[in-house]
């Protein structure tokens, strides 16, 4: 299996665009602190959530998918090979991580791969979204669900759709080795829990 220049640049496309911090723009034009420098200073949804309020953590959640999913779908249609799929999307997945444009410094990758598998079939994204749900409302750990999610997507993909099997399997681990601190802190009982920002009160006139 050869590797073609339009796979390469592809791949190249996809961390260029995975470098685009989300979190951070969004940040940066709702006039909220760097997330990068707040809370567990990861430029992710669930930071975002912790100081700027569920609004923003969606904006960022959303683009952070696009990320991952245009490209694995762009590669998609233009026939390229799923196990190159799978490189693609851990390519945008890298980006995000490691983003170019903000000095390297970036987020766990999680909602860009989940939005990089979502292209796979709209079954594959409920049953992703079902099973982070489902353990963040059982557990409140937002870390322990994308483990979940992330460790039962190969399970999900091979019945669904087995072609995407081993590339989502791919996204899968670069997931759970990102977590590794928090597996540990999870262990430790010292993972912070999932709290939304309280609305001040106004004082009466």
């Amino acid at each position: 299996m050869s590797i073609t220049a339009l796979t390469l640049f592809m791949i190249l496309a996809a961390y260029l665009a995975g470098s685009i911090s989300s979190a951070v723009l969004i940040c940066r034009l709702r006039g909220l602190p760097d997330p990068r420098t707040q809370g567990s200073k990861n430029p992710g949804a669930t930071n975002v959530m912790r100081f700027g309020g569920v609004s923003t953590a969606i904006m960022v959640l959303i683009f952070d998918m696009l990320k991952g999913a245009a490209p694995a779908y762009i590669a998609f249609i233009l026939g390229i090979d799923p196990l190159f799929l799978g490189v693609i999307a851990i390519a945008a997945c890298l980006g995000h991580i490691y983003p170019i444009f903000f000095d390297f410094k970036g987020g766990k990758g999680v909602a860009t791969a989940f939005g990089a598998m979502a292209p796979i079939g709209g079954d594959l994204a409920l049953c992703l979204i079902g099973t982070w749900l489902l353990i963040a409302l059982l557990t409140r750990y937002s870390s322990l669900a994308a483990i979940a999610a992330a460790l039962t997507a190969p399970i999900y993909t091979w019945w669904l759709d087995d072609r995407f099997t081993l590339p989502v399997a791919m996204l899968s681990a670069l997931i759970v080795i990102r977590h590794k601190d928090n597996i540990i802190r999870l262990y430790q009982g010292k993972e912070t829990k999932l709290r939304l920002k309280k609305k001040q009160n106004k004082a009466p006139k």
